[in-house]
């Protein structure tokens, strides 16, 4: 469902979650890395505990996974793996009060199909760590996650009021400690809106460009006793690193979890959040040189568009720089673009493990069908789809190692912190929009 384009409303406020030390669970597969993509069997959805009764998803057409790989890649080996991944309103089944009108959400619960589906996902693809997007919010992540996550060791999340007039946030889930979580609801963009809103009337026109959902900010930490263990690991990436499980140290992450404006007409919109988003993580980098940082989530953006030029130019490094046009193995979202992206900062060049990569697709509605007329399918997830790396937690030098894949563009991998080059792939008219 589209962004309705709206005076932002107000609504109450989430109370930071109280984290408690985790309960680390992490499935290490000893296997060698793989640098080709490989189509496996289909992914069929897990069988998961009972749910509350929530409205049935109507019946649509046979489900195809038209993007993305099949099934997740194997975890490399003494590493701890990354996802961002929006899930599609996730609204639970309690009435928000705050919200009316068009913003009403008492009919908005997931269905429990899809719930289903999206929590199979997510245990296939085994990240340690989840950005999450159009969440409703704390609570209803808490729901989702007692419901039907139960025994994936996420014990830490976080979720915060991201000013949404629609309701939704960014959220992280985490199996590793969240230290410190915050948002930027409400901090001006610089200009403001223009009286038209493509060929209709603005209804923000002359107000101040604000986040349209606020970036979270969320600041992860892997204790050493933990990047002790995936150094003992057989076959292990960082073995090397930490000879002894004395010269362990903790791994730090600073996410920015982000989901910026919808809409052709955005496009001004979505362009000021990525220089503020830019301006905000290389603030974390300044008062730490050596941060690892990252920008990930909804982007609503191709990277050939203003906004990834924005971020790119600002220093910021694509996880798939060298994606090949139209390759439908790094397509995120049903509308046949790659709008999801992982953004990292030059400290994590050395550690970015780029084999690793991949996209997780689930099942869509068979191409040309129109979203607005033709309900989902059986065993659908969410219009967009995860996507994941495998990070070596461990402080390495920079690398100037360019990623590639098979059938990629190496060309526009080289140049992609100053130019971004790959052809968009244009979407049929009656495709999803991104939200």
């Amino acid at each position: 469902m589209p962004d309705s384009h709206t005076t932002l409303t107000t609504r109450k406020t989430v109370a930071p979650a109280i984290f408690t030390p985790a309960r680390i669970i992490m499935a290490v597969a000893g296997v060698t890395l793989a640098a080709t993509l490989v189509i496996a069997a289909a992914m069929q959805p897990a069988t998961l505990p009972a749910a509350p009764v929530a409205p049935a998803a109507p019946a649509g057409p046979a489900g195809v996974i038209r993007h993305g790989l099949t099934a997740p890649l194997p975890r490399t080996p003494g590493t701890i793996r990354l996802a961002t991944y929006n899930i599609e309103n996730l609204f639970d089944d309690k009435d928000d009060p705050t919200l009316s009108g068009e913003q009403e959400d008492k009919e908005m619960t997931k269905p429990l199909a899809h719930r289903e589906a999206v929590a199979a996902a997510i245990k296939a693809i085994d990240a340690d760590v989840i950005a999450l997007q159009e969440i409703e919010s704390l609570q209803a992540l808490t729901w989702f996650r007692d419901t039907h996550l139960q025994g994936l060791g996420y014990d830490h999340i976080a979720s915060l009021d991201s000013g949404d007039g629609r309701g939704i946030e960014c959220s992280v889930i985490s199996r590793f400690p969240i230290i410190e979580s915050k948002v930027y609801a409400g901090v001006a963009l610089g200009g403001i809106h223009p009286a038209k809103w493509g060929n209709e009337e603005n209804r923000d026109a002359g107000q101040p460009v604000v986040f349209r959902r606020s970036p979270l900010l969320a600041r992860i930490v892997i204790p050493a006793e933990k990047i002790a263990k995936l150094a003992a690991v057989e076959g292990s990436m960082i073995a090397k690193d930490v000879p002894s499980p004395e010269s362990a140290k903790p791994y730090e992450l600073d996410l920015f979890v982000i989901h910026f404006k919808s809409g052709r007409p955005g496009g001004y919109w979505r362009e000021a959040e990525a220089r503020k988003t830019g301006e905000l993580a290389n603030e974390v980098l300044k008062a730490n040189a050596e941060a690892n940082v990252v920008i990930l989530g909804d982007f609503n953006a191709q990277m050939n568009e203003e906004p990834m030029k924005i971020l790119a130019k600002a220093g910021w490094n694509n996880l798939l720089a060298d994606r090949a046009a139209r390759d439908s193995r790094t397509t995120t979202h049903s509308s046949d673009r790659t709008i999801d992206h992982v953004l990292y900062s030059s400290t994590l060049s050395g550690e970015m493990l780029f084999p690793s990569r991949f996209v997780l697709g689930t099942m869509n509605r068979p191409s040309g069908q129109d979203w607005r007329t033709t309900p989902p399918p059986a065993g659908y997830a969410a219009d967009h789809y995860p996507l994941v790396v495998d990070i070596a937690p461990v402080n390495r030098a920079e690398s100037k190692e360019i990623p590639t894949m098979p059938g990629a563009n190496p060309a526009a991998a080289s140049s992609a912190s100053s130019s971004l080059t790959p052809t968009p792939t244009p979407a049929k008219p009656t495709a999803e929009p991104a939200k």
